[in-house]
């Protein structure tokens, strides 16, 4: 009866307007506030039973600890000068060179990026490194572009390097050296091939010269912190390896290092506390909801179909097919649902074999996470680097990025999915 399908017709309904609304973010309302309105209406209007979303929030504490972890140690970094010191040593190596200081500005979002987050280099890095650029004097969109593109391009190398990957993965990410067998030689690509497309497009900005000397040292308690950061990253290895979740030890190793800290500065760790995005975690937690309310509906089945049909294709064909979908449809609603729902989808399907298993899984990781690389509403790290820029008083376009994303995204997107195809026939 169509009055049967109403409550679903209204469920969808409201998911599709509380995430287009956490997009365009109307009266600059956080986009907790959007997503935790739609929650509230499916809940209070009986679309959805209690019991799923008590459900769907606990399924979420993994990711939820790993955010919070990250997000205190890139503080703990920020708070005591650890960012500012690499800005100032990348500006140092460069030795008056602006194409050699973009290679290292963009070498230094590498690293942030693999070991802290891609909303580290957005958020943390980005201010640090236009701090720098201007006491060199060199024009500052090349390496502020370095930083947002670069945020994407690595963040599969690791698990730990982009929150949605725990979200794709969110019932099982594959050990560490699976990890690596499968995403090693693709994100290698996709690094060296975003570097390759900004390096060209940006190729007049980067030809002067900048100012050689940036007095940034860094204290004892900045090379405490660098310490911890470096321990923490290996228990981090130690336990992906070990093919444990993420989220209790990132968020234990943070708060272990802020303790030391605290306690050798006597300082109270409440200050560092309240410098975490909670609303970040809110907003997670709302979207496991709706995405899980959708799912509930069958509404998810379109998706299980397509990647079923994808995998009738060869290789190369079914792997570009689901990659560049789930990579364009990022910047249409964000990656962290479409990240949910191909996650959801995935594990329902199978895909014709287990979630952590077959090129399908691989080519929707990559996709989900160098997808937003296209413009700026791709990902929430990206939406985070403007928002960072806007208080510093710099003005990037949507037009703007879509410009170079244009190029850099599916030159990025299509080596490394055409290397995880090889890695996979590797395997075989």
């Amino acid at each position: 009866m169509p009055s049967a399908a109403l409550p679903h017709i209204a469920l969808l309904l409201i998911a599709a307007v509380s995430i287009v609304l956490m997009l365009v973010r109307p009266r600059g309302l956080a986009e907790v506030y959007w997503i935790g309105g739609g929650v509230f209406l499916i809940l209070a209007l009986r679309l959805a039973p209690l019991r799923l979303a008590g459900r769907a929030v606990g399924e979420g504490t993994d990711v939820y600890l790993f955010l919070a972890g990250m997000m205190l140690l890139s503080e703990l970094a920020r708070e005591y000068g650890v960012f500012d010191w690499l800005s100032s040593e990348a500006i140092e190596l460069a030795h008056g060179s602006a194409a050699r200081l973009f290679a290292l500005v963009y070498g230094l979002g590498t690293l942030v990026t693999i070991f802290l987050s891609n909303d580290a280099t957005a958020v943390v890095l980005t201010p640090a490194i236009l701090a720098a650029i201007r006491k060199a004097k060199v024009p500052p969109l090349p390496y502020l572009f370095a930083c947002a593109f670069i945020a994407n391009a690595a963040s599969f190398v690791l698990p730990i390097s982009n929150p949605a990957n725990l979200v794709v993965f969110r019932l099982g990410i594959p050990p560490l050296g699976r990890w690596l067998a499968w995403f090693g030689i693709p994100s290698l690509l996709s690094i060296v091939a975003t570097y390759a497309v900004l390096r060209l497009l940006f190729r007049k900005d980067l030809d002067g010269r900048t100012e050689d000397h940036l007095d940034a040292p860094l204290t004892a308690d900045g090379k405490l912190v660098l310490a911890g950061l470096v321990l923490a990253g290996a228990v981090l290895l130690t336990v992906s390896s070990l093919n444990r979740n993420l989220g209790l030890p990132t968020c234990l190793a943070a708060l272990g290092v802020t303790a030391v800290l605290s306690i050798k500065t006597r300082t109270g760790p409440l200050r560092l506390a309240r410098e975490i995005s909670w609303s970040t975690i809110a907003l997670v937690a709302g979207l496991f909801v709706l995405v899980d309310a959708v799912e509930s509906i069958g509404a998810l089945a379109w998706a299980e179909h397509a990647l079923a049909l994808a995998e009738r294709l060869a290789a190369v064909p079914a792997a570009l097919a689901a990659g560049f979908a789930v990579g364009v449809a990022n910047n249409l609603i964000n990656n962290l649902p479409l990240g949910l729902m191909a996650g959801e989808a995935l594990k329902n399907a199978h895909a014709s074999r287990p979630v952590t298993h077959g090129l399908m899984a691989s080519a929707v990781l990559i996709g989900v996470d160098l997808g937003p690389n296209l413009s700026v509403s791709g990902s929430l790290a990206t939406i985070l680097w403007l928002i960072a820029l806007r208080k510093e008083k710099l003005h990037v376009g949507y037009a703007d990025f879509l410009k170079v994303g244009a190029i850099a995204m599916p030159v990025a997107l299509a080596v490394a999915l055409l290397g995880a195809v090889a890695m996979q026939a590797l395997a075989r």
